[in-house]
């Protein structure tokens, strides 16, 4: 909830300089918008948005893999994460929705954003359940008990026709993997695990002996940490982007980091409301 003001002094900032916003870019559209539009006064400056999950070892192969055209015209993405509760963070901040955005924006724009990747268009409508099943009901912060949800399936359909699913359980520390991420395209079809960095991918007319795996890895990391190394990777492309001296954009801009969000937002609203929710109803907002 901070990001939004932080951003607009920084960007109003006369000196130059360029930033790396983590995600959420904003928790709402209107200020995601309203950033965008500072930043247009300033083309001196970089602003790329902190979405690293692009950038795991697994995760990237499998976007070099869809992007190779490997698996023909993508046509579904199913992405699961089950892991732990969210963390307790500085003064709880993360237990309420008028500090994240909710759940579906601060935590999985992530997830959003790798969808629209790999099918390559723009989403036009979200349709979500999910509710507050079991974390944090026993937890009051002065006074107030967390609104945040820990569980939720979410539907993405994009311009292209292609589909996009979340399928989030935040109370599910018995897996072998927390993120679990299938691509889909009309001639063949790819997946990526995490932790495990392990990556298959096959033809359809090669059927299941045809299947390949591999072992994700990337050399230039040293110490996997949180995120597998991601994070790192993340500000070297950063950097990168930086010595081009503006003729490189930054790996992911301002409108990716507004995208997120929005599907995020939709996801929010349409277990709020019960029924699908358009992208051009939120980003009208």
């Amino acid at each position: 909830m901070t990001h939004y003001e932080i951003l607009m002094d920084i960007i109003d900032h006369p000196r130059p300089h360029h930033v790396l916003v983590e995600k959420p870019l904003c928790t709402t559209v209107a200020d995601c918008k309203k950033v965008i539009d500072a930043a247009k006064s300033r083309p001196d400056i970089l602003v790329q948005v902190g979405l690293e999950y692009r950038y795991m070892p697994p995760v990237a192969k499998l976007i070099d893999i869809v992007k190779g055209g490997a698996l023909g015209q993508v046509k579904m993405v199913a992405i699961r994460e089950h892991r732990f509760p969210f963390l307790v963070k500085v003064n709880n901040w993360n237990r309420f929705n008028c500090n994240s955005g909710g759940t579906l924006v601060e935590k999985c724009c992530h997830f959003f954003d790798l969808m629209r990747l790999f099918v390559g268009s723009n989403p036009v409508r979200v349709m979500a359940s999910g509710a507050i099943d079991v974390n944090h009901k026993d937890e009051l912060y002065d006074g107030k008990v967390p609104d945040i949800i820990d569980d939720a399936y979410v539907i993405v359909e994009f311009e292209n026709g292609s589909r996009g699913m979340l399928d989030l359980c935040m109370f599910a520390e018995g897996s072998k993997n927390e993120q679990e991420i299938s691509v889909v395209g009309d001639t063949g079809k790819g997946e990526a695990f995490v932790p495990e960095s392990i990556v298959r991918w096959g033809k359809r007319t090669d059927g299941r002996e045809g299947v390949k795996t591999l072992q994700a890895a990337d050399d230039r990391i040293k110490y996997d940490g949180l995120h597998h190394g991601s994070s790192y990777l993340e500000h070297l492309q950063f950097l990168s982007a930086i010595r081009a001296r503006g003729e490189k954009a930054p790996a992911v801009n301002l409108d990716d980091g507004l995208v997120s969000v929005a599907i995020g937002v939709a996801a929010q609203v349409s277990i709020e409301k019960g029924r699908f929710v358009t992208i051009e109803e939120v980003m009208n907002e």
